[in-house]
Parts: C-alpha cells; sequence; structure tokens
C-alpha cells in the first residue's frame, strides 16, 4: 500500500485512522458474504438486483479492507474512497478487478441517480463472478493478518 497515498487521502479528509478489532472486519465479510449468497439465488431472474448485491458485497469486502489496515473512509465520496484505497491495497496484480470494482461503483451510480441505465444479464454475472474473485483476495489478506479467522466464501451453505 503507498503511504504517498494514504498521506494524500488523509491530509485530503478522505479516510482517518481508525482502531478495529477483528470483530468489526468479520462481521462486514460476512455481510459480503450474505449479499452475495442472495444475489446466487436470484442470478438468471432479476439481473439488477443481482448486480447491485455484487456491488453491496464489494463495497462491504472493501470496507473490511480498510479497517484491517486501520483506516476508516471520511469523506461524501466513500465509495470511491473504497474503491481506490482496494486497489492500492490489493496491487497491480488485481488491477483488471479493482477497475472492475470502480466500473461497478459507476454503474451503480447510473442505476441509482439516472433513469433508463441498461444492464445485461452478461454484466450482471460478470459483477457476481468478479466480486467472488475479489471477496476470496480480500479474504486471503484478512487471514494473512488474523490466521485464526475461520471465516470461507462457500456459497452453497446456507
Amino acid at each position: 500500500m503507498s503511504d504517498k497515498l494514504i498521506k494524500k487521502l488523509e491530509k485530503e479528509g478522505r479516510i482517518r485512522k481508525q482502531k478495529v478489532g477483528a470483530i468489526q472486519v468479520e462481521g462486514l465479510l460476512r455481510q459480503a458474504i450474505l449479499d452475495l449468497k442472495e444475489a446466487k439465488k436470484i442470478l438468471n431472474i432479476a439481473e439488477r438486483a443481482t448486480y447491485l448485491l455484487a456491488y453491496m458485497a464489494m463495497l462491504k469486502a472493501g470496507r473490511a479492507l480498510l479497517l484491517l489496515k486501520g483506516y476508516l473512509p471520511d469523506d461524501g465520496g466513500q465509495h470511491k474512497t473504497v474503491v481506490e484505497l482496494t486497489s492500492a491495497i490489493l496491487g497491480d496484480k488485481f488491477r483488471n478487478l479493482t477497475e472492475q470494482f470502480e466500473t461497478m461503483r459507476r454503474k451503480r451510480n447510473e442505476m441509482t441517480y439516472e433513469a433508463g441505465t441498461l444492464l445485461s444479464i452478461s454484466e450482471a454475472q460478470k459483477a457476481f463472478s468478479d466480486t467472488i474473485s475479489l471477496i476470496q483476495e480480500i479474504l486471503k489478506e484478512v487471514k494473512a493478518q488474523n490466521p485464526q479467522l475461520e471465516l470461507e466464501l462457500d456459497l452453497d451453505e446456507k
């Protein structure tokens, strides 16, 4: 993670340091996994709802990652800040995935604030698939710092 980026975002008031316990990080990840389980149930019948649930799962997992690193978004553009820092933390190896996170953020904004935004079933399916990949990577990061975490991304569990 870039110290320069952290200092810049702190100076701009976009993030602040936050002491947090493993319980908060785990709680956000559990919610992200629950969102994905619900998205899976409607994947082929409700593309808009699937897309929005997948995005919310990504956002919650990204927030968990920021908390893990000791930061919390603290501005009016929290979603954008979460996407930007998630990208910085995961690094270039996951650039395509974090770019998709940014694309989903923008599309979610369009769907929320503009009438007539189109969304295909293939976009919803890709969002769902990419969300799984991002959450898996964030779980690896969290487990690297907190090996006793037993949380798994199992979409078949009840």
